[in-house]
């Protein structure tokens, strides 16, 4: 049988459509790899292998990704009667009696659900290392975070046991664990991916699902099979003119290109390698013939864009703890949180509801500023992050209260766009001295994932990652 390890999901499918290999063979040979990898990586934390076993070997749709594994993020996407923990001790034994229209979708394509992964939790910091279940470990170097909060899906995407993952967004979560793993992540516009039928909208409309890859190709196709709206649904997406996977390889013509790659406050980190990784991107986007300047949304870093921010999520945290104690029945006590989620539903019960529209209406005057730049740009590129990953630890080693100010530092250049609903994509495009990957960001104007396709496929041909193995892998 072929060696299916490094195949994209793109192409175990066309094994799979070419009669050459079974979904029930690959199946199996994922699991192998997940029981031979994941207790080095703690990047799973839920397995469902009979469940997938019994699908592959019976009547899956005949979508375009028939048969091949996938991991599901243990944070939304939920299946009835599966359990999803959101990274919350209580929850772990909670079996929902719903399933989302993304879990529908990705079933609808043929994709075979293999088990959750790890998640921070309630998705709130940008590490994977949650107080009930071990701390995911990235495979680059496992003493370093995988990010967060698909921190799960992106080891185990990167360490090869499966070649696509589900993953989310609501201040960098899809592109914070691809730049610090290695991998292509695509943030999509908001509206692009249902988060029905239970939830209309989350972090005041910031958070997205997508999902984690190696390959352009898969990004866009994957995106493709998971981007039908729900009747009901409270935004839209502008209509792309062909599917994603047919961007893939065509001439995005020259653009014009704005290039950031320091923060606009001390606030900050600011590595060197950070700004190489920038650099070396401009230098590919000018080879193939666009125009780069240094040039940025001059409300970018704007003073109040913080303080907006953490009333959204304060308000939030608050009203889903809500929810989840409805669901189990009883109070949730703070010690049974960690103390960065009990301080977030403390400060959101004691918002009022004008404080939490004031944040709502700073943020839809803001974005307009923001989206005032992209009349006379085609694409932002920045650095991903602050830093390259940090060791594990490093967030909450000095205390709750430095822990959040290190959270903020780390995350320059990814919140903003989640506010504003613009399509992001995180690239592979350079690693440290000592291995480490640092990604790259590319931004478009609402509603074009066309365009980031187009060039994020241009800089993988022109730069080529997908040789590139982490130590501990299948």
């Amino acid at each position: 049988m072929t060696d299916m390890t490094w195949l994209d999901a793109t192409g175990q499918a066309d094994l799979v459509r070419r009669g050459e290999v079974s979904p029930a063979e690959l199946v199996e040979a994922a699991i192998a790899r997940i029981e031979a990898v994941n207790p080095l990586l703690d990047a799973v934390i839920r397995t469902s292998f009979d469940r997938a076993r019994e699908q592959a070997a019976g009547d899956l749709p005949d979508g375009p990704f028939r048969g091949v594994p996938i991991l599901l993020k243990d944070l939304g996407c939920l299946v009835t009667g599966e359990p999803t923990a959101f990274g919350l001790g209580p929850l772990r034994d909670i079996a929902w009696p719903v399933t989302s229209y993304l879990a529908e979708q990705f079933a609808a394509a043929g994709f075979v659900a293999l088990g959750r992964t790890n998640v921070p939790e309630m998705g709130t910091t940008v590490t994977t290392e949650p107080m009930s279940f071990p701390p995911a470990r990235n495979p680059w170097d496992l003493s370093r975070s995988t990010g967060g909060s698909s921190g799960g899906a992106a080891a185990a995407v990167a360490a090869g046991l499966v070649p696509v993952a589900h993953a989310s967004d609501g201040g960098g979560s899809i592109r914070i664990p691809a730049s610090e793993c290695g991998l292509v992540g695509l943030k999509p516009t908001r509206g692009r991916v249902s988060q029905g039928p239970v939830v209309g909208e989350a972090w005041a409309g910031g958070t997205i699902d997508g999902a984690l890859t190696r390959t352009v190709r898969d990004a866009a196709g994957v995106l493709d099979a998971i981007r039908a709206p729900m009747p009901g649904d409270p935004y839209s997406a502008p209509a792309l003119p062909r599917p994603l996977a047919d961007e893939v390889g065509l001439d995005p013509g020259r653009l014009r290109i704005g290039v950031l790659d320091r923060p606009g406050a001390d606030f900050f980190l600011d590595d060197p390698q950070c700004r190489a990784a920038v650099a070396g991107a401009a230098r590919a986007l000018e080879s193939l013939g666009h125009e780069v300047t240094g040039s940025w949304p001059a409300a970018m870093f704007e003073p109040e864009f913080g303080g907006h921010f953490m009333t959204i999520i304060a308000a939030d945290t608050a009203g889903t703890l809500r929810a989840f104690e409805l669901a189990l029945g009883r109070e949730i006590a703070d010690d049974e949180i960690e103390p960065r989620n009990a301080a977030h539903r403390e400060a959101g019960r004691a918002l009022s509801a004008v404080d939490y529209l004031a944040s709502r209406a700073w943020f839809g005057q803001w974005a307009r500023r923001m989206a005032h730049w992209w009349g006379d740009h085609d694409l932002l590129l920045t650095p991903t992050l602050g830093a390259p990953p940090p060791e594990l630890g490093w967030f909450t080693a000095a205390g709750p209260q430095e822990e959040g100010r290190r959270i903020g530092s780390f995350i320059p250049y990814t919140p903003q766009f989640n506010m504003t609903g613009q399509p992001a994509v995180s690239l592979p495009l350079h690693w440290t001295d000592d291995g480490l990957p640092v990604g790259v960001q590319l931004v478009a104007a609402y509603g074009r994932e066309d365009l980031l396709v187009r060039v994020a496929s241009q800089l993988e041909l022109a730069t080529p990652w997908a040789g590139r193995r982490p130590p501990t892998h299948a």
